[in-house]
């Protein structure tokens, strides 16, 4: 991008928000750089010329030197890089007792250089959450926030401590965009067991965690045999699109913790800083209601507290994600602030709250966890802030519990393999969770439901306001695309995922103008056999599972097993509601939007659907463009199949099969959508009566 473009979109306003989303784009070692297909003539400030041409800043110059990063920021690419002063320099090296950066191990200066430079480019109007979207070279992820220097500006603090200095910010240069910071950034390299252990505010947490054993389930970081550079790219063509995916660059474990303070348990509960015994007595109060045939066990006393059984076990499990969450940002739908979209990604925030529902340590439970955003239904809650197991709406009034982004600087919250967050009030899997909150329609995208994409930080991949073409007939395969990368997944990599080999496993990022939730989709080609473990249900009983995608010609046929049982006919992802196939033109509505059509209408025409096997999609989705958006609920091709109408046990695991059903190679190589799942149960999907329909939301 030429210089007099950044500058323009600066201060463009609406072009920086076009930027906002790129993330995932680092690099992982000394030898990793662009492509020589990259280098090209320039007439511009390059970030290193930027470096070298300013003595002020000689000292990161030398540290970028000695990590061997100087050739990455003097070639093409879309770089943030934070640059601390010679003085933030020395008052470092004070804080660490050294005198010179003589000092300072290659090893060290590789670690300084890495974590100040980002693989996408970021004005500080862009920094709008709690973290930046993409992690730096390190892999990690830099907390942000808003605040304020000595002269009163408004600044942006990295890790709590460090600004971007106001009258300095936003500098751009051919490949990026500089940001001088008064310190330098440091991130913590311990493990998240440790920088919980030294926070003397979550003791009588952190001493459960121990005493339950539940910590030996949380100190795994990254997958030593996970060797990316083995596997090829993958071509493939999607609809019309010729585009290209990697494997991730990384497969790492880590984890998210939801604390309570100890100041929370003891003026809330009564329980005395480091009293397991009461939280104890509190987790029997939760749990026994739960699990009343465990009363008895062996295991439920104090005396066993690392059993599977124990209350307090359950307890510390239900807090604790299987996946790594750096920010808020990644507990929700992404946010969005693009022309007429202002809340996030392709959800009407008028009508619904952005929510998640991630999986827990607690075995065979999830959390719902939601972004406040819809006015009607606000209590006493906060609009934009996030809450878990809430649910306030005209039949229940469940606050939930607040999750608390504030960024500390001492004690620090992120470590390699975790990151912990304060709430409010204990979080608990209690019958009123289990029954109340959760027993609604579970919606989730693909990209939660298999959390390894999250916790490897590549949902959201990507500039999703370009055109989507991928260069279309020549897709960029460079190392650094311009517009973010595709991935698709290995047998092994996705845990409880089993396919045959022959066929291939894409997640496409989003596109705001794809007829896909939150613009992103993942395919399947091939001659494919693809089984994965469905989500767990709080409960037993009957359970409808949808499956949520968009119909076009291009794509394939296959059979649909529940527990290797068939369901039914063949799902034909070429067929749309309008179509003979399903309900013909009975319900075009003459053009109509679909929000406009009476109640008993909608209800009619629900009833019909649903004795076919399907249901319209939801009016609160829509894909978008800068000034317009199209609902789901009035395409014909975007609409939810019931894959299964069953018992289901909520103590054991299921799973949903796909086997290609095509003739032959059917469209794109038999392409197979999956969009996003919905699980919902009978008191849901079971409405009968006239005039009455699941709500179509």
């Amino acid at each position: 991008m030429r210089k007099e473009r950044i500058i323009k979109s600066i201060f463009g306003g609406l072009l920086l928000y076009m930027l906002t989303p790129l993330n995932s784009l680092f690099l992982t070692s000394c030898s990793d750089e662009p492509d020589s297909d990259h280098y090209y003539t320039f007439t511009g400030e390059m970030m290193s010329d930027y470096l070298k041409n300013r003595p002020e800043y000689s000292d990161f110059t030398e540290i970028v030197e000695r990590a061997g990063l100087m050739d990455l920021l003097a070639t093409y690419g879309h770089y943030t890089c934070f640059v601390p002063s010679n003085d933030a320099f020395s008052a470092y090296l004070q804080k660490r007792g050294l005198s010179s950066l003589n000092q300072l191990t290659d090893a060290d200066c590789d670690t300084i250089a890495r974590t100040h430079i980002v693989s996408n480019m970021y004005v500080t109007f862009d920094m709008i959450t709690d973290r930046l979207n993409t992690a730096n070279l390190m892999g990690r992820y830099l907390a942000t926030s808003p605040g304020f220097d000595n002269d009163s500006n408004a600044v942006i603090y990295l890790e709590g401590v460090s600004y971007i200095y106001y009258d300095l910010k936003n500098d751009s240069v051919e490949n990026g965009i500089m940001q001088p910071v008064n310190k330098v950034i440091e991130k913590s390299n311990s493990y998240i067991s440790d920088v919980m252990r030294d926070n003397p505010k979550i003791s009588t947490f952190y001493k459960a965690l121990m005493e339950t054993g539940v910590i030996e389930q949380v100190l795994t970081v990254e997958d030593p045999d996970w060797k990316p550079r083995e596997h090829e790219k993958y071509y493939y063509k999607s609809h019309t699109h010729n585009e290209v995916a990697w494997v991730p660059d990384t497969k790492k474990y880590g984890y998210t913790f939801f604390i309570e303070t100890d100041s929370v348990l003891q003026e809330k509960y009564g329980i005395a800083p480091g009293d397991i015994h009461a939280l104890y007595e509190k987790a029997c109060e939760i749990y026994d209601k739960v699990y009343p045939q465990d009363v008895n066990a062996p295991g439920h006393s104090f005396e066993n507290l690392k059993d599977s059984v124990n209350p307090l076990r359950r307890f510390i499990q239900y807090h604790i994600l299987n996946k790594y969450c750096a920010g808020t940002a990644d507990l929700t739908p992404m946010e969005v602030n693009y022309g007429i979209v202002n809340g996030a990604f392709g959800i009407d925030v008028t009508l619904i709250n952005p929510t998640d529902w991630h999986y827990t340590l607690l075995p065979h439970t999830m959390m719902k966890v939601e972004q406040l955003m819809v006015n009607k239904y606000v209590g006493k809650g906060e609009r934009r802030q996030r809450y878990i197991n809430r649910r306030y709406d005209a039949k229940f009034k469940i606050e939930g519990q607040h999750i608390d982004a504030t960024i500390e600087t001492e004690p620090v919250h992120d470590a390699i393999n975790g990151h912990y967050f304060y709430i409010d009030d204990i979080i608990s899997f209690s019958d009123e969770v289990q029954n109340k909150v959760q027993n609604d329609r579970i919606r989730m995208d693909f990209t939660t439901v298999f959390p390894e994409v999250i916790g490897n930080g590549i949902r959201g991949e990507g500039n999703w306001t370009d055109s989507g073409h991928d260069d279309d007939n020549h897709p960029d395969d460079s190392a650094t695309p311009k517009n973010g990368r595709n991935y698709y997944f290995p047998m092994g990599y996705l845990d409880g995922v089993t396919f045959s080999t022959n066929s291939h496993f894409v997640l496409r990022r989003p596109h705001s103008t794809y007829s896909s939730w939150q613009g992103d989709e993942m395919n399947i080609f091939g001659d494919y056999d693809f089984t994965f473990r469905l989500p767990p249900i709080p409960f037993s009983g009957d359970w409808q599972v949808r499956l949520g995608f968009c119909s076009i010609p291009t794509r394939g046929i296959t059979q649909i097993y529940f527990d290797g049982v068939p369901q039914g006919i063949p799902l034909d992802m070429t067929k749309d509601l309008n179509s003979d196939y399903y309900i013909g033109d009975r319900f075009n509505h003459d053009g109509t939007d679909y929000v406009d059509v009476p109640d008993e209408e909608k209800a009619e025409e629900q009833k019909i659907l649903k004795n076919l096997g399907a249901y319209r999609g939801p009016k609160s989705i829509f894909s978008f463009s800068q000034s317009s958006k199209t609902l789901f609920a009035n395409m014909g091709g975007t609409y939810r199949r019931i894959m299964c109408q069953t018992y289901m046990d909520a103590t054991k695991e299921h799973y949903i099969r796909f086997r290609v059903a095509s003739d032959g190679k059917k469209g794109n190589n038999n392409e197979f959508m999956l969009d996003y799942l919905e699980l919902v149960p009978k008191s849901i999907y079971g409405v009968d009566s006239d005039g009455e329909m699941e709500d179509d939301l």
